[in-house]
């Protein structure tokens, strides 16, 4: 078939006959009536698949081309100076936070002992990179039914061991940066930003807008397939900071001191001529170690679908949007059996899903059990309290494992009585209410048993 093609021609066609055959098998299908409402779903077409198919064919399979564009599109985007890609948000989250143990930070850097202030409702990667570095988390609880840090408390956190704040925007919902931020700013704390369930959500700061994820020192991002967009597997960090970007890329790329890309030589322009350490002078730089580092980069495949994703991004963030409102809308006078979601002052959310909370007389386990049994597929607001999981039982035998600041009520309650639902950008208008209705039904069926 190709023998009187160019390898350019040959692509062509295969790239062709791809889009083809995306727009035949993978075209898109709304929802029918009667069909199980997923909480999240891939939204793609044929660009995708195309991308991957024209990375595949490269055969480069590590980060290359597409990796570049993605980084350097995605930080345009989101308006911050460096971005890294990463294989997925949890490592996002342990690159951001293991750069703040880098020595490059001098007396700034985090050591072990040191207090770093978080929430424990929230998803467990967002405190694991610390706990396993054996810095000692200091939990805090959360307002209801914003799901977020209570700030009022951000004072009776903070002692003479605090180095951080690392918190995420819960579900899309931004926490107080601005309260958040000078505090960090007043104690002299570094502020990381798991970003991984908000982009796209903006928050306004001295009259000026921005997206979540740039305000603090480092902010993170996760492409999982249920998240705002997607490459199958994949993440991001960013930052301002040079000097942190430096950290990052090396505790990414091996722990290395090069900067080179993956393929390429002498960028520096020194390889052989400098001394390190102890290391012998002229030592190949290729081969010289700053930090005790990892492999943490994603493919070009991933990168390959994930430049197509983003020029989709704006489109999805408006249908987020949309279907909240819808949502919220349409369960509105349900307010004395269940609580809807609140969003942050000042803030612009691009929400992840739809938190509900439910009343006292409304069981929780009833109503997700109805709801699922109608096609609702729903979620916990992922660990509820993350300190009375398993994974706590050694460190609550110890005596310096974490802290509690106050008795984290809310997060209790959370655990006891939230769950919450999708508003993916896949979602119809005829879906989402479908949502209410099933949802609306299990209340009310709750509440009479």
């Amino acid at each position: 078939m190709f023998e009187q093609m160019s390898e350019q021609e040959a692509r062509e066609s295969i790239l062709k006959q791809v889009d083809a055959y995306c727009m035949k098998y993978h075209g898109k299908r709304e929802w029918k009536p009667g069909e199980r409402i997923p909480y999240a779903s891939r939204v793609y077409d044929s660009r995708e698949m195309v991308n991957l198919v024209d990375s595949s064919l490269e055969f480069w399979l590590t980060s290359g081309r597409y990796t570049e564009e993605f980084e350097r599109e995605f930080a345009a985007y989101l308006g911050i100076r460096y971005c890294l890609l990463v294989n997925s948000g949890s490592s996002a989250n342990l690159l951001a936070f293991m750069a703040l143990t880098s020595p490059l930070l001098g007396e700034r850097r985090i050591q072990r002992g040191d207090e770093v202030i978080t929430v424990a409702a929230g998803f467990p990667t967002t405190v694991a990179p610390l706990v396993q570095f054996g810095a000692v988390p200091v939990f805090v609880d959360v307002t209801i039914p914003q799901y977020n840090i209570d700030v009022k408390m951000l004072e009776a956190a903070v002692s003479e061991k605090t180095k951080a704040v690392m918190l995420a925007h819960t579900l899309g919902n931004p926490f107080d940066l601005g309260r958040v931020k000078e505090f960090c700013r007043k104690n002299h704390l570094w502020l990381v930003e798991d970003n991984c369930d908000a982009l796209g959500s903006r928050y306004k700061m001295n009259g000026t807008w921005g997206f979540t994820g740039t305000f603090g020192d480092i902010g993170t991002s996760s492409f999982y397939p249920p998240h705002h967009m997607t490459m199958g597997e994949g993440g991001a960090v960013y930052t301002n900071d040079p000097l942190l970007y430096k950290a990052i890329r090396s505790l990414r790329d091996w722990g290395r001191d090069c900067i080179c890309p993956s393929g390429t030589d002498n960028v520096c322009g020194h390889r052989f001529d400098r001394q390190y350490g102890e290391l012998p002078e002229g030592y190949d730089h290729k081969y010289v170690y700053s930090h005790f580092g990892y492999n943490l980069k994603a493919t070009d495949m991933q990168a390959a679908v994930g430049c197509a994703q983003l020029e989709k991004f704006p489109l999805f963030a408006r249908r987020r949007r949309h279907n909240f409102a819808r949502l919220y809308q349409g369960l509105a006078d349900c307010e004395d059996r269940i609580m809807l979601p609140q969003a942050c002052e000042h803030s612009d959310p691009c929400w992840f899903g739809f938190p509900v909370t439910c009343r006292q007389g409304t069981d929780r386990n009833q109503v997700v059990q109805e709801a699922e049994r109608m096609g609702i597929q729903t979620r916990m607001l992922f660990a509820g309290n993350l300190t009375r999981h398993p994974c706590f039982d050694e460190m609550r035998a110890g005596r310096h494992g974490y802290r509690v600041v106050g008795k984290l009520e809310n997060t209790d309650r959370i655990m006891r009585d939230t769950f919450w639902v999708g508003v993916y950008p896949g979602m119809t208008d005829a879906a989402a209410d479908e949502v209410v209705r099933c949802i609306r039904q299990a209340v009310e069926q709750a509440g009479q048993e």
